[in-house]
């Protein structure tokens, strides 16, 4: 079965709309983690726009008391990424392309060009005890993206979301990351009506992080339950 794990940004998003304290990040984290989701995943941008610095120990707290894993997206060049992953040694490390000026995250790595930088970030993060996921795009050279040292790519699956048909290359990208000895995640845009079709073509696939379409659902449904729709995806 893949793993499902939680981006709670968007709860955090329309907590910061107030200065009343609610909705409780770490609150729906905890009522996720009941729903049965494996773990929980936090973008925390260097402008604070969803996740706050003050956010990632809690949500690491409630991750470690529930024994599961705890990600952390984001750039490890920009902001305090890094200074996060020292303080709290979250499970998995996801290393994502993003800059301030982007709405949210839309492409991976140029590994060949990105490579040499990403190699000592990826040794620290690992030496912290840290998986490390690196996001790319479905036809990156998988190889260059071994050769960073991580051990996974997450599959930004935007493409795949806005045309299905694309489902084979993501496929064959997953196939060659395989090759080069990687393990696959995936994230962006997957939802309830596209998530167990990709999770039924894609080989390999351990594990997705699934925040805004999640979260929207939510809305509707109830968080405890909407996670449960995602999982039975999977």
């Amino acid at each position: 079965m893949t793993l499902l794990s939680v981006n709670l940004n968007k709860i955090a998003t329309l907590r910061n709309t107030r200065d009343v304290g609610y909705p409780d990040v770490a609150r729906f984290g905890r009522i996720a983690l009941d729903a049965g989701a494996h773990g929980l995943t936090v973008h925390p941008r260097p402008d604070e726009r969803h996740i706050r610095a003050a956010d990632v120990p809690i949500i690491a707290g409630v991750c470690n008391a529930a024994g599961v894993e705890f990600n952390i997206e984001g750039n490890p060049f920009e902001g305090r990424f890094m200074e996060h992953c020292r303080e709290v040694r979250p499970t998995q490390a996801t290393l994502v392309p993003d800059t301030l000026e982007q709405s949210t995250s839309d492409h991976g790595w140029d590994f060949a060009a990105d490579r040499d930088r990403l190699t000592p970030i990826v040794e620290e993060l690992r030496e912290l005890g840290c998986r490390v996921s690196v996001f790319a795009d479905h036809d990156a050279d998988m190889d260059a993206a071994a050769a960073t040292g991580a051990d996974r790519v997450e599959l930004y699956t935007e493409p795949y979301a806005a045309d299905p048909s694309m489902l084979s290359k993501f496929a064959a990208a997953a196939e060659r990351a395989t090759a080069a000895r990687l393990h696959i995640n995936a994230g962006h845009d997957l939802n309830l009506d596209n998530l167990a079709a990709f999770g039924g073509a894609v080989p390999g696939l351990l594990e997705v992080s699934i925040g805004h379409a999640l979260i929207a659902d939510a809305l509707e449904l109830g968080m405890f339950e909407a996670v449960k729709r995602y999982l039975r995806c999977l």
